[in-house]
């Protein structure tokens, strides 16, 4: 037996084939364009997500030797996509999580005095960066493409929902409870959508997916829209919450930090919703069959991995992510150089959309090695502020802290974020915690595997990175960079 795990995220779609062991014995990635058509708006072709699902899935499976028997997704989160329900072609690209364009919109909703309403309900606060504000964006900007929603015939959802209705030739209409708690449109105490919200949102709710446990068998692909397979699609969840899940962090303050595009921070909080009261953002971590309800609290940081990503691609200073870490090790610090790579405003937890990027400390003996290293320690930096928020929400601090996602391969990175968080960071064996959590909840939603014990057992740590001395100097100057990069943007842009 084995599972056949599909990770659409925000550069491209990852498919691993997992086997009963929990080892990847086939993986594929197919990267897809970015679209910018503003500054400040990212955004996708739907199409192009689905082409390269098929081409990655195809790849993985032929190149395993081997028939799935079940089927995971997990997916970039709060990015809004709609489709024609009948020839499941899209009106319009898909805004991506990172899109700032509603920020205006997002503005005036605070205004009105609602927030705090927003984020009981939701235990989200009002950004951007949520589903919510770009579908309300859609409804006042682009009338014809709404008109499509309110009559009917456009669906909308999330990237899950989207594939689930390619997977299955447009026969269901679903979101799971993780994905859904991420739209801004749910109330995640009941584990529905709410009709408060969804007027402050213009958010039809006939529209809507239906909202289903996070793995259980859902239904199954057909075959003439997906590689002639017949198999159950079994487990769906975020790609944050699906982490969580990889690297089998299932006990009450267990923690994981993804480096991807961003870096996401979640600790399982049980069945108690904890509130923060420093930025961060309660969610639904996932919920069973039985409709128990595990929920995580969250530090999202915008730009991580897509940092090193512009240091390849804007400023051509590396040709591979990769090279980042030679180029970083070959001077001893930053040369007092401070980067704040709010190049999609902050996240938690200060939550900024009007914030940018900027560089201070630059001298003439500042190089590209100094501005790869100070790239690291933002990174670095960027977790532990949101770690530090989370220890003052919980009243407890964290003892270590594990590691997943592409950059976590950074030897370099993890001896910074051990040493400035000041506590061990572990990093698994499997960086793919994303992709083998959508196939642990696919697997264990159809009995492959038969408990969450049963995944404890098959995860594997690569590397424990011990803390060393830490100069705290190097971080106060750095937080002094981050409020003279916050606002800069004027109100008034998109």
């Amino acid at each position: 037996m084995a599972v056949l795990s599909i990770d659409a995220g925000t550069t491209g779609v990852t498919a691993l084939v997992v086997d009963v062991d929990g080892q990847i014995i086939s993986k594929s990635h197919t990267e897809f364009p970015q679209h910018f058509p503003r500054s400040g708006w990212v955004e996708h072709d739907p199409e192009e997500i689905w082409q390269a699902t098929l081409k990655s899935a195809k790849q993985a499976v032929d190149a395993s030797g081997a028939t799935p028997t079940a089927l995971g997704i997990t997916n970039q989160r709060e990015t809004v996509v709609l489709w024609d329900k009948d020839t499941l072609k899209s009106p319009r690209n898909a805004i991506v999580w990172q899109d700032r364009r509603s920020s205006n919109l997002v503005l005036d909703i605070r205004n009105s005095g609602v927030e705090e309403e927003v984020r009981r309900k939701t235990g989200l606060g009002l950004d951007p960066y949520f589903s919510s504000s770009k579908l309300l964006w859609i409804a006042k900007n682009e009338p014809d493409i709404w008109s499509g929603v309110t009559s009917g015939q456009v669906l909308f959802g999330t990237v899950d929902s989207y594939l689930v209705a390619r997977l299955t030739a447009g026969r269901r209409h679903v979101t799971d409870a993780s994905n859904a708690s991420r739209t801004q449109l749910m109330d995640i105490t009941s584990g529905t959508w709410d009709a408060g919200l969804l007027d402050l949102f213009m958010v039809p709710k006939t529209r809507l997916p239906e909202i289903v446990p996070t793995y259980g068998a859902i239904d199954n692909t057909s075959p003439e829209a997906f590689l002639g397979l017949k198999i159950p699609i079994a487990g769906i969840a975020g790609d944050q919450q699906a982490a969580l899940f990889g690297q089998a962090a299932f006990e009450v303050g267990d923690n994981k930090c993804t480096y991807g595009t961003g870096a996401f921070i979640l600790s399982n909080t049980g069945r108690k919703r904890v509130e923060s009261s420093h930025g961060l953002l309660s969610t639904i971590a996932w919920q069973s069959p039985a409709g128990d309800i595990t929920y995580a609290l969250e530090g999202s940081v915008f730009i991580a991995g897509a940092a090193v990503q512009w240091l390849r691609d804007g400023l051509k200073i590396i040709k591979t992510a990769s090279d980042v870490e030679a180029l970083a090790r070959s001077v001893p610090d930053t040369g007092g150089l401070a980067f704040v790579p709010a190049l999609s405003g902050l996240g938690a937890p200060h939550w900024d959309p009007y914030a940018r990027g900027t560089m201070f400390g630059i001298t003439r003996g500042t190089t590209d090695a100094h501005l790869a290293r100070a790239t690291l320690q933002a990174i670095a930096f960027q977790v532990r502020a949101v770690v530090d928020a989370m220890s003052q929400d919980t009243h407890v601090k964290l003892k270590s802290i594990r590691a997943d996602g592409g950059a976590a391969a950074n030897n370099l990175l993890m001896e910074m974020q051990a040493d400035s968080l000041k506590i061990p960071v572990i990093r698994g064996k499997n960086l793919e915690s994303t992709g083998l959590g959508a196939a642990f909840l696919a697997g264990i939603g159809t009995g492959i595997w038969s408990s969450k014990k049963e995944l404890c057992e098959v995860f594997q740590v690569d590397r424990v990175f011990d803390n060393k001395q830490f100069d705290e100097w190097n971080y106060i100057s750095w937080q002094r960079a981050v409020k003279i990069s916050r606002g800069w943007a004027h109100q008034g842009e998109n």
